[in-house]
């Protein structure tokens, strides 16, 4: 039977074709190409939010575990019980139990997001002013007693090893009629003290009643740096204090660590004692999202709603205080420094990768050009086409998207899921309307077979030029508008979109102009001999219109790795100073505050060590005191540190170290009147002050004569900005203080060996370590961490950029070869002809880059300074006082010079192929191309 009889049972036996299975079975080799670029491309986008919050997040955390306990610790304290209160309820008011209570209380009443450290924190009673020690055998520096604090503080069992004797202990109820303790001290107190097991200290004001405390034990804090030890670094380590006169006497105080139910014994002494609440903070579940909450909570218990609520339960007269909104404060000013930087690195990759992902569409919708022809031809809508690519699309995206999504969840934790959820949507969004919109785009009209759509035909339309020149002008205005207001208003998209708006600019002009010095190149390169050249040029002066997207994504790709190695560099330039300027050279020896002379047999002992190539001996004294300018009218001077040293040494020193060179005769000595006035190297406020002439300085080197010589900004010895340099061999005392030592490789193990040997107040600085010490914050830390990823993820999409760029291309130049070679073209000319013609576009990509990339630089450089991403110190404690960016030779060379190499890579490669597959499998009988 005739099929065609059958027309009512055709449609019902007829079986269609899945078209997304077909597909994917046809080309599963580009499913899966382009499924792992959008899984890379999703982790990517998914992953740089979490990261972004995991190190603001740890950022946070640090700031508030590592800051000092006497900032980070909310300390709650009142007056001593009033006096017209009972006796015994004065005294119960101090009893373990009644503070114990009201620590549970305050801890309750703590509001979110503030959280108590159980561990760390404690409570008690404290003496709030020092009793004097009247024993003759403590020690006295300038004849004036010590004085101590007694403390009464809890969970001392549990925070601290007993290393002699025993903890202290009652016998009975304690009233404040007692006048013998007991008491404990921790080790260093005990050194400094001269107190041993069994020692008796007699407490109290000449004429008054004496207090006996009985030294019972000898004790070793378990952690030393927590909060419970810190929060009153007195309670672990005495100190040297000075009165207030000239010259400051100087005596010691110390604490003495009681039973907590000994405190009542404190209201019989004139030491005003008070009880405390010292609640440490838990960070562990702080995010960067809570710091302005926490900010308002902690401003609201200082003095606001919440301290009415903490009063309410301890003591209407309860002041709270901590220093843990400065720390915040801190805190953002440093996270708004560094974000603006990072978010160049976003805008840029973000724009490369978008740019990435609509070449991938246009590649594959050039490659199946023909296939949807054919559809169109046979009467398929683009409505019915654009759905069935978007299909398809999304079979492969979604799934690659998701297990993106996902990848970075499990790579980056603690951080938001929703900053992550919205980048991988929106890579999928793109990935999966790439081909539908190229394809429906390409099909609106009918083409007629073998057009081409290179410059000699495909003009840009008019809608094109008016669509570039809009957003030409629009670039052009935002750039002159961020150069005018400058970068220092803040991080807004302006600025971060800045690599973007130079490298559109860019961009658009010079896909236009380049293919005419092109063609004007062509003409003599017609008359030469050989036809490569000539094949060359005039194919790249006439290649396809649609360039700007490949030149777009390797312009923005260079810009960003330029911007971020210059960035990296500055950084680097920036904590390579300031460990300079700390240690004044490779390496630092020096007594405690620099004003200690130096052992005898110091400087021999360090000249002796490996990788030791010169020493300097310094006599260096900090807050000299310099003449008034004004004798009738005095002003305080400035705080300046002297410098004596040899002069040629010291001359050699900070030639070598190029920090504030001076010739050696700038120290000289000349007699005047029979005195000798030390000629001398300032700073520019010494020298501001002093002024011209002679002047007569007192210091505890001795009295000289110093004339200004030379101005210079820094000096290696000293970090201080006001300094004072002269010829140390005519002072009175010479005696070196410090030594400054450089050289290549210096043994720190050695050098540290020989100085513990000569006295244990000696200490060592090295250049290397001081340099780490500017990197402890994870905002810092991290951010670099960002940019180096970004400019490896930029490196990676400028590269499959400019292979997507050839790929389009690829057929029609494997055809036109083996044309070219059955006219007689060999192999090595065929590479010439590739390699050439792939040369002009990659320079172009180079040269463009270096461009963009340095215009950029010079864009945001006024409003960046990584002060805050190169060091850990705050403005202003940092020796550095700015770190400006500046464009590295090296960022902007380096990856545009692997553009030209890589395109001439993949030229060689696709000749070496073409010549491979020979001319009969390229050229078929009514191939059109």
């Amino acid at each position: 039977m005739n099929p065609r009889s059958t027309g009512a049972e055709s449609p019902r036996r007829r079986i269609v074709a899945p078209w997304v299975g077909t597909r994917l079975r046809t080309a599963p080799g580009a499913a899966v190409a382009f499924a792992v670029l959008v899984l890379l491309t999703a982790f990517v986008a998914a992953a740089f939010p979490r990261a972004v919050d995991s190190y603001e997040n740890r950022g946070l955390r640090h700031d508030l575990r590592d800051a000092s306990a006497s900032r980070s610790v909310l300390e709650l304290s009142t007056p001593q019980p009033p006096l017209q209160m009972p006796q015994a309820a004065r005294e119960e008011a101090l009893r373990p139990e009644r503070l114990a209570d009201a620590h549970r209380e305050v801890v309750e009443l703590l509001p979110e997001p503030l959280r108590a450290d159980a561990a760390q924190s404690a409570h008690g009673v404290r003496t709030a002013k020092g009793l004097i020690g009247s024993d003759r055998w403590l020690p006295r520096p300038d004849s004036l007693p010590p004085e101590f604090v007694l403390a009464a503080q809890s969970g001392i069992a549990g925070h601290s090893t007993v290393r002699e004797g025993r903890l202290p202990r009652t016998a009975g109820e304690v009233t404040a009629t007692t006048k013998q303790l007991e008491a404990a001290v921790t080790a260093e107190t005990a050194k400094t003290m001269r107190i041993k097991v069994g020692s008796v200290v007699h407490l109290g004001e000449p004429g008054t009643p004496a207090l006996s405390v009985r030294i019972t034990g000898i004790v070793d804090p378990r952690d030393p740096h927590g909060s419970y030890w810190s929060a009153e670094e007195l309670l672990r380590t005495p100190g040297l204090l000075a009165k207030p006169s000239s010259p400051p006497p100087l005596y010691w105080q110390a604490a003495l660590l009681i039973a907590p139910e000994a405190a009542p014994a404190l209201l019989g002494t004139l030491g005003e004692p008070e009880p405390y609440w010292r609640i440490a903070p838990a960070t562990g579940h702080l995010t960067r999202q809570d710091v302005p909450r926490l900010t308002e909570q902690v401003a609201s218990l200082e003095g606001g709603p919440e301290l009415l609520k903490i009063k309410s339960v301890v003591d209407e007269n309860a002041a709270l205080s901590t220093d843990i909104d400065g720390i915040l404060a801190s805190y953002t000013a440093m996270r708004e420094a560094i974000a603006p930087v990072v978010a160049v690195a976003a805008f840029g990759i973000g724009t490369v990768a978008a740019v990435v992902m609509s070449m991938t569409g246009g590649l594959f919708a050039a490659r199946r050009r023909a296939e949807l022809e054919l559809l169109r031809s046979r009467g398929g809508s683009l409505r019915g086409i654009g759905g069935r690519l978007l299909a398809e699309t999304a079979v492969v995206a979604l799934p690659a998207a998701a297990a993106g999504l996902l990848l970075a969840v499990l790579v980056v934790d603690e951080a938001r899921l929703l900053p992550a959820v919205v980048g991988a949507g929106a890579v999928a969004l793109a990935a999966c309307a790439a081909l539908p919109l190229r394809a429906v785009v390409q099909h609106r009209k009918p083409r007629p077979p073998g057009e081409r759509d290179d410059l000699v035909l495909a003009r840009p339309s008019k809608r094109r030029t008016v669509a570039e020149l809009t957003l030409l002008v629009l670039a052009v205005g935002a750039v002159a508008a961020l150069r005018r207001r400058g970068t220092s208003d803040g991080a807004d998209h302006l600025v971060s979109a800045a690599p973007v708006l130079v490298g559109l600019i860019a961009a658009l002009v010079l896909v236009r102009l380049y293919p005419l010095p092109l063609r004007w190149a062509a003409r003599p390169a017609g008359r030469l001999r050989g036809a490569v050249g000539f094949l060359a040029l005039a194919r790249t002066g006439r290649s396809s219109a649609a360039g700007a997207l490949p030149l777009l994504a390797l312009l923005v790709a260079l810009t960003t790795a330029a911007f971020g190695g210059s960035v990296l560099a500055g950084v680097a330039d920036a904590r390579d100073r300031a460990a300079l300027l700390a240690t004044g050279a490779d390496a630092r020896i020096s007594g405690p505050g620099d004003s200690v002379a130096l052992p005898e047999g110091a400087e021999r002992a360090v000249r002796d060590v490996a990788g030791v190539k010169d020493l300097t001996a310094v006599r260096i004294e900090h807050a000299l005191t310099l003449p008034a300018r004004d004798r009738n009218e005095p002003a305080d001077s400035p705080a300046v540190s002297l410098v004596a040293a040899d002069p040629d040494s010291y001359a050699r020193l900070a030639r070598d170290l190029h920090l504030g060179a001076f010739p050696a005769d700038a120290l000289a000595v000349r007699t005047a009147g029979g005195k000798q006035v030390l000629h001398a190297v300032a700073s520019p406020g010494v020298a501001k002050w002093l002024g011209d002439g002679t002047h007569r300085i007192t210091s505890l080197a001795g009295g000289f004569d110093v004339e200004i010589s030379t101005v210079r900004a820094r000096t290696p010895a000293v970090a201080s900005a006001e300094f004072l340099v002269v010829d140390g061999s005519r002072l009175t005392n010479r005696a070196p203080t410090a030594l400054l030592a450089t050289g290549a490789g210096i043994d720190g193990k050695a050098l540290r060996a020989a100085v513990h040997g000569m006295d244990d107040d000696v200490t060592l600085r090295l250049r290397d370590e001081a340099r780490a010490t500017f990197t402890d914050s994870p905002l810092q830390s991290g951010a670099e961490r960002i940019y180096a990823v970004a400019i490896a993820a930029g490196a990676g999409y400028a590269v499959l950029a400019l292979l997507l760029s050839l790929l389009q291309s690829a057929p029609e130049r494997a055809t036109l070869l083996a044309r070219l070679r059955t006219m007689g073209l060999n192999t090595r000319q065929s590479r010439q002809l590739l390699g050439l013609e792939a040369l002009p576009q990659a320079l172009l990509a180079a040269l463009g880059g270096i461009l963009v990339g340095w215009a950029t630089i010079q864009l945001l450089a006024p409003g960046v300074d990584l002060v805050r991403l190169a060091l850990a110190a705050a403005p202003g404690t940092a020796p550095v006082d700015s770190a400006s960016l500046r464009a590295d030779p090296w960022s902007l060379a380096l990856p545009a010079a692997g553009v030209v190499v890589l395109a001439g890579a993949v030229a060689a490669v696709q000749a070496w192929w073409a010549g491979r597959r020979g001319s009969i499998t390229e050229l078929r009988a009514g191939d059109m191309r």
